[in-house]
């Protein structure tokens, strides 16, 4: 009998459900971990899949115990770092059930799995470096594995109101470079974009939890690029018993409620999770044989950046009012391109006109609250139904 996906109720969720959500909603880095959280051989598994790497397979299995070994002679090399043997000889579901322990072991698992984490990653990195293969034909790779899990949630109808996918044009590139300052190509991370709407607010954390297990691992969300401006994370966790137990375990830094945007041109009353991940994905054989013979033991995954919008379609017709819509964001930033080619940053010597947009800036701000969204009626929500061709981004 074949078990239909669904998404885990909130009252499902385990600390390792909780923790990736966060991660994803304030764009952490696991590195600052100080553990792993996984309860059983199945929550294992799944963050392996979502490696793209599969345990079952011999090829996979030789390809992760290369990375375990790499990790642990680096750290020998560089730090004479001890390790014990039982820790060394641990399988690699072994070393995740160490790192959710305690103790010395439980230090050493989670130090090898965050150096694994980076060899993974920059092997990936090389090995597309390495393919004779254009963007277009990575961003291709990339559509199909997103259009078929985010397919098979509409087939088995999960609450998604709309989802749509998109690469960013020429022109919006040329236009989003010369709005900010320091901006350079290696940082424009929504060449590829996607944006889904849930039918209701309370299906956005469920949905994100399902996306880390199926589609992308929680460890590669692009750390400082996340934007969540739609939940006091805190004050959601206490109104769910089951959840609020997991408040006192939950680790890595400052328990932020929201990660504001630091994007000067959106309105502050825009609403939106955002995140970028550098997506793991596995290549077809066919594409792996255009590698040179030195890539063969970079495995068969590669990374691509992507950007991530989730939001409920209250908010989405919400944000298309007023100076919060992409119209009026579009003009803004369009304002500041031209005055920045016309008179270049000399424009910040002099004061601002209350018409003009605000100057891009290089830092990004302290964090603070944005202020709660506006209330909606009847009126505003019969617009939830009206879809646009493409997703946008205020980044």
């Amino acid at each position: 009998m074949v078990t239909r996906d669904r998404l885990k109720e909130l009252d499902e969720f385990t600390l390792a459900d909780l923790e990736a959500v966060r991660l994803v909603l304030r764009g952490d880095s696991v590195v600052d971990w100080h553990r792993l959280n996984f309860q059983d051989e199945q929550e294992i598994r799944e963050f392996c899949m979502a490696q793209e790497l599969h345990p079952d397979e011999p090829a996979d299995r030789a390809r992760m115990n290369a990375i375990k070994t790499e990790a642990i002679n680096y750290l020998r090399r560089h730090f004479e770092y001890p390790i014990p043997k039982p820790v060394e000889q641990a399988s690699i579901e072994e070393l995740f059930f160490l790192a959710a322990g305690r103790g010395h072991r439980q230090t050493c698992a989670c130090t090898i799995l965050k150096c694994m984490h980076i060899i993974h990653h920059l092997d990936g990195r090389e090995l597309l470096f390495m393919l004779p293969m254009s963007d277009q034909e990575i961003f291709h790779v990339v559509e199909e594995k997103v259009y078929r899990v985010i397919g098979s949630m509409l087939a088995e109808g999960f609450p998604i109101t709309e989802f749509v996918g998109g690469r960013k044009n020429k022109d919006s590139l040329y236009t989003k470079l010369l709005s900010k300052r320091d901006a350079a190509t290696a940082q424009v991370f929504d060449k590829l974009r996607f944006r889904i709407v849930a039918r209701e607010r309370e299906d956005i954390i469920p949905i994100l939890q399902y996306l880390t297990k199926k589609l992308f691992p929680f460890n590669y969300v692009v750390p400082a690029q996340s934007i969540n401006s739609m939940f006091h994370f805190k004050r959601f966790c206490q109104k769910n018993d089951h959840l609020k137990k997991f408040l006192s375990e939950m680790q890595a830094g400052r328990d932020e409620d929201y990660t504001p945007s630091d994007n000067v041109f959106s309105a502050d009353n825009y609403r939106v999770i955002h995140f970028v991940v550098d997506m793991p994905v596995r290549l077809p054989r066919k594409l792996l044989e255009r590698a040179p013979s030195t890539a063969w033991a970079l495995g068969p995954v590669v990374f691509v950046i992507c950007e991530f919008q989730v939001i409920d379609r209250e908010t989405e017709a919400a944000n298309e009012q007023g100076e919060a819509s992409h119209a009026k964001y579009k003009e803004r930033q369009k304002k500041a391109v031209m005055r920045r080619l016309q008179l270049g940053m000399r424009e910040m010597k002099t004061p601002r006109r209350s018409d003009e947009p605000p100057a891009p800036v290089s830092r990004r701000p302290e964090r603070t609250v944005p202020p709660p969204a506006p209330e909606r009626d009847a009126t505003d929500r019969a617009r939830d139904s009206r879809r646009r061709p493409g997703p946008r981004s205020q980044r």
